[in-house]
C-alpha cells in the first residue's frame, strides 16, 4: 500500500487491474484503517479515472454474494448520494411507486455515511426487516413488487471499509460505486450522480454493459431529478436535458423537497408521502423520478411514466407494495 500511496500522491494514476487488486486486498484485510483511510482521501482530492472506477466495480462485483432475480425483469433506482443537498428519501419512495405500477424493482441501498438518512436507515426504523436469503428476495419481488437488497449484506468485503466510512462522514468513491454494485446485477438501471463528469464515466462503463439504463444529475447539483431546474439524462440510446415541463409540472424550490433532521423524522416524511399525504411538490417529485425508472424498463415516453406514477402513487398501489414488504420483512 506504501507504493500505492506514493503513486497516487504524485498524480500517477492506477491501471484497472492495480484498483482491482487493491479493493481484493482490502477486503482480504491486508491494510489498516490508516492505510484505508488514507487511500480513500487521495480520491477526495483528485478525480477518478474510468479505468480506476472500472477495477474498483469489478472486484466488488467479483466479490459480492450474488443473487439471482433473472425471473423477474428487475428495475434498481439508487442514487450515489454526496450531492449535500440533504433531501428526503426520494429514490426510496420512487421505488415503492414504480414497483406500484407494476414494474419489479430490487432496490440496492445502504445506510446514510454523508447524509442524515439512506435508505437502509429509514427501511429499518419503518420495520423492513434485511436478508439475503434469495428465496425470500423473491418471493417479495413476487408478492410486493420489490426487494431490499441491504449493501452490507451482500459485500462483507467491504467489512474493513464500513467503519472508516462511517467516521470520515464525507462522500468517498464508495459513493460512486454504490449504484453500479447491485448484487442481483438488474437488466434496467435508473442511476443517480452527484456532478456530470461522473454520469459521463457511468455512461462509459454501461455502454459497454448490457444493462438499459438512464443516468441522472440535476444540474443545480441534485442526484436524481429535483424539479428545482434541469435534469441531464444520459441512456443507452441519447442524450437529453429533462425540464420540469417535460412531465407537465413547474419549477419548485430546494425548500420543497427538504428532509428532516434525524432518522425518525426522515420515516415520518416516508410514511406521509407513501400514504397519499404528501405536498403536491412532494408527489410530483416522486413521481417524477418513478416516472423515469418506468419509462427506463419499458421504453416509454417520460410523461407516460410520470402518469403511471401518479396513478400508482395516488390509488395507494404504492402503498399497498410497502405494506406487503413489511409484512413479509416479518416472516424472516
Amino acid at each position: 500500500m506504501k507504493n500505492i500511496l506514493n503513486r497516487l500522491i504524485n498524480q500517477e494514476v492506477l491501471s484497472k487491474i492495480e484498483a482491482k487488486n487493491v479493493l481484493v486486498n482490502i477486503s482480504n484485510g491486508s491494510y489498516n484503517p490508516s492505510q484505508i483511510a488514507s487511500f480513500l482521501t487521495v480520491y477526495m482530492m483528485r478525480n477518478i479515472t474510468i479505468e480506476e472506477l472500472a477495477g474498483f466495480r469489478e472486484a466488488l462485483l467479483e466479490l459480492c454474494i450474488a443473487i439471482d432475480l433473472s425471473d423477474f425483469d428487475t428495475i434498481d433506482l439508487c442514487g450515489t448520494g454526496g450531492d449535500g443537498k440533504d433531501t428526503f428519501n426520494i429514490s426510496t419512495l420512487a421505488s415503492f411507486v414504480t414497483a406500484g405500477a407494476g414494474v419489479h424493482v430490487a432496490k440496492h441501498g445502504n445506510y446514510g455515511v454523508s447524509s442524515i438518512s439512506g435508505s437502509s436507515n429509514v427501511m429499518e426504523n419503518l420495520g423492513v426487516k434485511f436478508s439475503n436469503n434469495q428465496d425470500y428476495l423473491k418471493r417479495c419481488v413476487d408478492q410486493a413488487g420489490i426487494c431490499i437488497l441491504h449493501a452490507p449484506l451482500f459485500h462483507p468485503a467491504m467489512k474493513n471499509v464500513a467503519p472508516i466510512r462511517r467516521e470520515l462522514a464525507v462522500k468517498t468513491f464508495f459513493n460512486m460505486l454504490g449504484p453500479m454494485v447491485n448484487p442481483s446485477f438488474p437488466k434496467n438501471q435508473l442511476v443517480g450522480v452527484f456532478n456530470l463528469e461522473l454520469a459521463r464515466m457511468y455512461s462509459y462503463l454501461y455502454q459497454n454493459t448490457a444493462i438499459n439504463f438512464t443516468i441522472l444529475h440535476s444540474l443545480d447539483g441534485y442526484d436524481e431529478i429535483s424539479l428545482t431546474g434541469n435534469t441531464k439524462a444520459i441512456s443507452n440510446h441519447s442524450e437529453r436535458l429533462l425540464k420540469p415541463e417535460d412531465f407537465g409540472l413547474s419549477k419548485i424550490s430546494h425548500q420543497d423537497i427538504q428532509g428532516g433532521n434525524s432518522i425518525e423524522e426522515a420515516a415520518q416524511i416516508f410514511q406521509t408521502i407513501i400514504s397519499g399525504q404528501g405536498t403536491a411538490e412532494q408527489n410530483n417529485v416522486v413521481c417524477a423520478n418513478a416516472g423515469m425508472a418506468i419509462a427506463t424498463a419499458k421504453n416509454i415516453a417520460p410523461i407516460e411514466g410520470f402518469e403511471l406514477a401518479k396513478e400508482s402513487l395516488l390509488s395507494k398501489k404504492a402503498f399497498n407494495s410497502f405494506k406487503k414488504l413489511q409484512t413479509l420483512s416479518n416472516t424472516i
